[in-house]
């Protein structure tokens, strides 16, 4: 295993691969959307659509156990970098205006659109924190936002079931989260979600990785 001084160098071949790679995600993302291929017509609560946020996330965590190619370069990310990404979670500000003209349940798009702003707007100060103190790379507090930011998402998943019809009483003037399954809002579960995700278990996995390793500072992080 390296050790958090490890960098490694990606050519530009290695780029462009990752880059082509989410783009046929997000391709296969938008056809699955447009071409309502996994609408829940049965009003499960686990949507066929989950299907595709789970995928990537096993495909991950697969890759990172079994590549040890793949496991370093993992492990050379920045964290201060993946941390911020999540700033980004702020899109999901988009989820109130749906629930306020009933677009999607409301109780739905309140939980899950605050908690995104809420991650996402700790991300820079989170990010503040790091650059003043070293050690709060390998920190508890910096564990506990990426533990949070997996939580919301997880309540997001959880009432967007609860708002898919299988549970007809806790449903108002009929609206579900069915539109979740079709293009352009599948891109929440089918791309969005499972790419943040990755993001918070990459920064996870390279702190458990700092810990095993005398926890370096920040400094010495790639």
């Amino acid at each position: 295993m390296p050790t958090a001084n490890n960098k490694i160098e990606l050519s530009w071949r290695f780029w462009t691969g990752l880059a082509t790679l989410l783009l046929v995600w997000f391709g296969a993302a938008a056809v699955i959307g447009s071409q309502q291929l996994l609408v829940n017509e049965s009003q499960t609560f686990m949507a066929p659509i989950a299907m595709t946020a789970v995928i990537p996330v096993v495909a991950f965590l697969l890759l990172y156990a079994l590549s040890s190619r793949f496991r370093r370069f993992v492990l050379a990310l920045d964290i201060r970098t993946l941390t911020m990404l999540q700033h980004w979670r702020v899109i999901g500000f988009a989820f109130l205006p749906l629930g306020f003209f009933a677009v999607l349940p409301g109780w739905f798009t309140w939980s899950a659109g605050l908690g995104d702003v809420a991650i996402g707007l700790a991300a820079p100060f989170v990010v503040a924190r790091i650059g003043r103190d070293a050690d709060a790379a390998a920190s508890s507090e910096l564990v506990r936002y990426h533990l949070l930011g997996l939580l919301d998402f997880a309540v997001a998943i959880g009432t967007a079931g609860l708002a898919s019809g299988a549970f007809p009483s806790v449903i108002a003037n009929g609206v579900t989260s069915a539109p979740l399954d079709v293009w352009p809002l599948n891109l929440f579960p089918s791309f969005i979600v499972p790419a943040f995700i990755i993001l918070h278990l990459s920064v996870l996995l390279k702190l458990r990785h700092l810990r095993r390793t005398a926890r370096q500072p920040l400094q010495a992080v790639a």
